[in-house]
């Protein structure tokens, strides 16, 4: 893991997107990604709704330390324009924005998100700052793996803050 931008407080704008809902064990299942994405992507790509300004994000709304695996709740998202309609299992929703503490990683493979996340944690904790658990968490990516020459995962992880 190479963190590339060290944790910093941020304001986070509001985002209208496409989501898939999952609730369960998502931890270490790099497959659930891949199926919830492979959904929201054979909707969207049909649209033509992935433009070089969409931003796939994974938004968590709980904290795997105290919520059971099973009841674990996450959105697979794509930001979409406001006119855009949904259909099916694809829900549109508006991702809060707001006060955010955001730090840039390259990440070798999925085993390194879980070490990403406590960093952040960390970060957050040594700052006296509080989590703010009415608001998600969330993973921004940058780059396609697939695309990336080491297979390399780019991403910005959020953590809402009071």
């Amino acid at each position: 893991m190479e963190i590339i931008n060290d944790p910093e407080i941020t304001e986070l704008e509001e985002r209208n997107a496409a989501c898939v809902s999952f609730v369960g064990n998502y931890l270490g299942n790099a497959g659930v990604f891949e199926e919830l994405f492979g959904r929201l992507f054979s909707w969207a790509g049909p649209k033509q709704l992935m433009g070089p300004d969409t931003l796939l994000i994974s938004a968590y709304y709980d904290d795997p330390g105290t919520t059971a695996p099973e009841e674990l709740k996450l959105d697979v998202c794509m930001t979409i324009a406001d006119d855009v309609q949904v259909e099916g299992d694809i829900k549109k929703k508006k991702l809060p924005g707001g006060k955010y503490v955001m730090m840039r990683v390259e990440l070798t493979g999925p085993h390194e998100y879980a070490p990403a996340w406590e960093k952040i944690v960390e970060w957050v904790v040594q700052n006296d700052l509080k989590i703010d658990l009415s608001r998600a968490s969330y993973e921004i990516y940058l780059n396609s793996p697939e695309e990336h020459p080491e297979k390399h995962h780019i991403l910005d992880i959020c953590m809402p803050v009071k």
